[in-house]
């Protein structure tokens, strides 16, 4: 195949994997939609979609610059240096970069998105659109620069340190989901506990709506993966197989886990570990065998599904399990790495470099954006509210706050 043939298809593969991580976002309202009670569904789904429609605008009138490193070495792009794009709009001999630029506002949007399972049927809608943009803008357009060019200092900490290696973080475990884990946290013990927080009284309302969710994740997550690195070559390869091994082996360890505790084995917790071990793979996917991928999955599966509980011994109310499934997976899925990245690994080389380098930047990361959320979210909570009225949020916001109902039955005359 002649070089031109390879840019058109690698062209192709990215403008589809940009609609399949796009797809992820709906498919996390859906996810999200039916965990959450009947009366804040709509509520619920909003904070997704209002996330869609923010951080895409945001990015490229901003925040792609962001991420370029041009204004503090290492750290932090000029959000000005292209406005809105639009010199890389103007340059025909950067067939790529538009595509590219597209392909990386979905994560933005997702990653964004994933942080409002922590306040679900409390959160008014304006407050957490303010949220999410300033959020965005200090957090996650930079940290993923950070991650993934190649003058972040993240990108470039094995070869400062003088280390063997680099840190590996192949699709945001870092950038992603330890950044919005951590995010949710604080957000959580900002906006407090929902009205009569207690185990088992907040209950999914719409299990099929989750199933439904869960599975689009999982197929928007083969683009998530698979929509970077060489296209067309072995790794590609490796990658698709590793993002089916590891959420199947979640699903066993999540049930298997559940079977133990509960003695019955539930379709939310086999769709929670779906997606704990998709979150794992996600820094990992080009970096494991298979066989390693599937009992990674095992263990982001199992230790999420106790990681889960610790709301209720630690006192903080993250609704959706942001924290127990994002951030626990996340740096599973990270530290891992560092014992068993091929050829780098603890396990294969003997060496601790890369495990010290994915630890530096999983907690660097971490505290990073915790304290950007916390400071924001404290910010927006004294001065227009974060938060509904008590009454609100035990009636359901989704007509207070949007003046619509998630499900509208009419008696039959």
């Amino acid at each position: 195949m002649d070089e031109a043939a390879v840019a058109g298809a690698t062209a192709a593969w990215t403008i589809a994997a940009t609609a399949l991580v796009l797809f992820m976002t709906p498919g996390l309202a859906f996810f999200y939609g039916g965990l959450v009670k009947a009366k804040s569904v709509v509520s619920m789904m909003m904070l997704s979609f209002g996330s869609l429609g923010l951080i895409a605008v945001l990015w490229i009138l901003y925040g792609y610059n962001m991420g370029n490193m041009d204004l503090i070495a290492g750290v932090l792009g000029n959000p000005f240096s292209d406005f809105g794009l639009t010199n890389l709009a103007a340059d025909t001999e950067d067939t790529a970069g538009l595509a590219s630029a597209t392909f990386g506002a979905t994560f933005a949007i997702i990653t964004t998105a994933l942080i409002s399972g922590a306040i679900a049927d409390r959160a008014k809608f304006g407050s957490w659109m303010l949220f999410a943009g300033v959020w965005a803008t200090i957090s996650y357009f930079p940290v993923q620069g950070w991650v993934w060019n190649t003058e972040g200092w993240i990108f470039n900490l094995g070869t400062n340190m003088g280390l063997s290696t680099e840190v590996i973080d192949w699709a945001g475990g870092t950038a992603v989901h330890i950044n919005a884990g951590a995010a949710a946290l604080a957000l959580a013990i900002v906006l407090g506990k929902r009205v009569g927080f207690a185990k088992g009284v907040h209950k999914p309302h719409n299990v099929p709506l989750v199933l439904l969710g869960a599975a689009i994740l999982w197929f928007g997550w083969f683009g998530f993966n698979a929509g970077i690195g060489d296209f067309g070559s072995n790794t590609t390869g490796l990658i698709v197989i590793n993002t089916l091994a590891a959420p199947a082996a979640g699903v066993l360890g999540w049930s298997l886990i559940e079977k133990f505790k509960e003695g019955k084995a539930t379709a939310v917790g086999a769709a929670s570990g779906a997606v704990a071990g998709l979150v794992a793979i996600t820094p990992s996917a080009a970096n494991l065998s298979p066989v390693w991928a599937i009992v990674l999955g095992v263990i982001a599966g199992a230790v999420s599904a106790l990681a889960i509980d610790l709301k209720f011994k630690l006192g903080f109310d993250d609704s959706l399990d942001v924290v127990g499934i994002h951030l626990v997976s996340g740096f599973i899925g990270c530290l891992y790495l560092g014992f068993f990245a091929t050829g780098t690994g603890l396990f294969f080389s003997g060496s601790f470099d890369q495990l010290i380098l994915q630890a530096i930047s999983s907690i660097a990361v971490a505290v990073f954006s915790f304290v950007v959320a916390f400071v924001v979210a404290i910010g927006i909570e004294k001065t227009i509210g974060f938060r509904v009225k008590n009454e609100d949020e035990i009636a359901g916001i989704d007509t207070v706050v949007h003046g619509e109902e998630g499900y509208a039955f009419t008696e039959k005359v």
